[in-house]
């Protein structure tokens, strides 16, 4: 196919055949995803064997080049949405979110401005709508899409500490959880909050915050002349899906007059649920609220958002109006998202999570998360019943962790076999899960978040891992 006109573009015909062949591999991938292995490792030099080259001068068949996409650059690696991927957070994704993006991208649709595209401009202030209902925040929230939990930390922050420090950000003091998402410090970092002004605390033997141990902690700074702002608390801890006490922290910022950020980027969605409003009682209280529909509402990567209680903030901390957006203005009441975030070019991300929701329905969305809360208390009586592991923290929303023990062993070697299990485990493909440190030890642990791994697939699991530790 001769591209030496410059037009950078293919003829529909063409297009719509490897859009066929682009579609026929997902379908097979939603067929087949059971079957196939959890993961294929492979090592840089066996990467550049496979790609390494110089640019090309010239093109070539797209067919072909997709052959070397799904060969190549697919195959190799973890499969996050695989039903016996427990390791770090699944990302389960679904068929209608993986379409959606597809449109989103052949639409070449711009969501940073009203005017740019007003139908996706909607459509994410429905969803935003949807999750602030679902999370029990007031119709003052407003937010955005963004990439995942890492950047709605970092814009939750920058707004909370110009609301709460403004000009005195050198001054500013944080105070979050040693269990809390590395992303926290780094955005802390980034927005100028002097080291010793991050306040990472130690968590209890439940891996929570520690309410009392924060209010030392301000008294003494405010004592020593620096600015108390902001607590960051989890609601879902990446380790072992702990929930700081919401409540208690709600109640010592509003003594203390400091900004409240609740990290939901796990736990959050499990509000659709009876028994997840039940334990994440508090998180509607919130003035910032970060959640990732790309992890426990199924959407494909990426998928992040934040939610903030005085919406309005947004807008009076990123709102810029260069000459050259002056025409992007608009009425009062449309929105430009540009203007409550980092970016000015944007994905219309919301648009996979609408689309799901529409297709689906909340209940189904129940449905699924009961269910991988159920999971890990399946997995949890399994274990429990059996000499070869300790529950080391019980099964809370869709999460669980364990070990295995050998009576008399020491601690350093009961450290290095459950270390070991891991890549045994990924071994022949069948399963995954990784290790975290839990009271002080080395601790396997099993997340169960995807929607279409069964009862079976946990128990599977379980017998095998015992099968790893018989084998040392």
């Amino acid at each position: 196919m001769d591209h030496r006109d410059g037009r950078i573009t293919l003829d529909g015909e063409t297009v719509r055949r490897l859009g066929y062949e682009i579609v026929d591999a997902i379908a097979r991938r939603v067929d087949d995803l059971p079957e196939r292995k959890v993961g294929e490792p492979a090592t840089r030099a066996a990467m550049e064997a496979l790609l390494q080259e110089p640019a090309p001068e010239h093109g070539s068949d797209p067919h072909s080049v997709l052959e070397t996409v799904l060969r190549d650059v697919v195959a190799p690696g973890l499969r996050v949405d695989h039903p016996r991927f427990f390791a770090y957070t699944p990302i389960p994704g679904n068929p209608v979110g993986a379409l959606a993006d597809a449109l989103v991208a052949g639409s070449s649709l711009f969501a940073g401005t009203w005017q740019g595209a007003p139908g996706a401009a909607m459509v994410e202030l429905v969803t935003l709508e949807w999750l602030r209902d679902i999370c029990g925040l007031p119709e003052t929230t407003e937010g955005l899409f963004v990439s995942g939990g890492s950047m709605a930390n970092m814009t939750a922050l920058a707004v909370a500490l110009e609301e709460r420090a403004r000009g005195e950000r050198a001054r500013a003091t944080v105070y979050l959880s040693e269990e809390a998402h590395s992303s926290v410090t780094r955005a802390l970092r980034v927005l100028g909050v002097q080291p010793e002004h991050i306040r990472t605390l130690a968590a209890d033997d439940a891996g929570r915050l520690v309410t009392s141990q924060v209010a030392e902690e301000i008294d003494a700074d405010r004592a020593a002349g620096r600015l108390p702002a902001c607590v960051v608390a989890t609601a879902g801890t990446t380790g072992t899906a702990a929930i700081d006490p919401l409540p208690e922290l709600r109640r010592l910022c509003d003594d203390n007059g400091l900004w409240l950020h609740v990290d939901g980027a796990y736990g959050a969605a499990a509000m659709i649920t009876t028994r997840g409003r039940a334990l994440l009682r508090g998180i509607e209280a919130a003035d910032s609220l970060t959640l990732d529909p790309h992890k426990w509402l199924f959407q494909p990567l990426e998928a992040g958002c934040l939610l903030v209680r005085d919406g309005a903030a947004l807008e009076r901390v990123f709102s810029v109006s260069p000459a050259y957006l002056r025409d992007t203005a608009g009425a009062e009441a449309e929105v430009n998202f540009a203007e409550r975030g980092l970016q000015l070019t944007r994905q219309f991300r919301a648009l996979k999570l609408w689309m799901s929701i529409k297709v689906f329905g909340l209940e189904a969305y129940r449905t699924a998360i009961d269910n991988g809360i159920d999971l890990a208390e399946h997995a949890e009586r399994l274990l429990a019943r059996d000499p070869t592991w300790e529950i080391v923290t019980p099964a809370q929303l869709g999460m669980v962790t364990f070990r295995a023990v050998a009576r008399g062993a020491p601690a350093h070697e009961l450290d290095e076999l459950n270390a070991r299990l891991p890549a045994a485990a990924l071994a022949d493909g069948f399963m995954y899960l990784t290790t975290t440190q839990a009271r002080g030890m080395t601790v396997l642990r099993l997340c169960t978040i995807n929607p279409r791994t069964t009862r079976e697939d946990v128990e599977q699991v379980v017998e095998r891992l015992r099968a790893l530790v018989g084998r040392g």
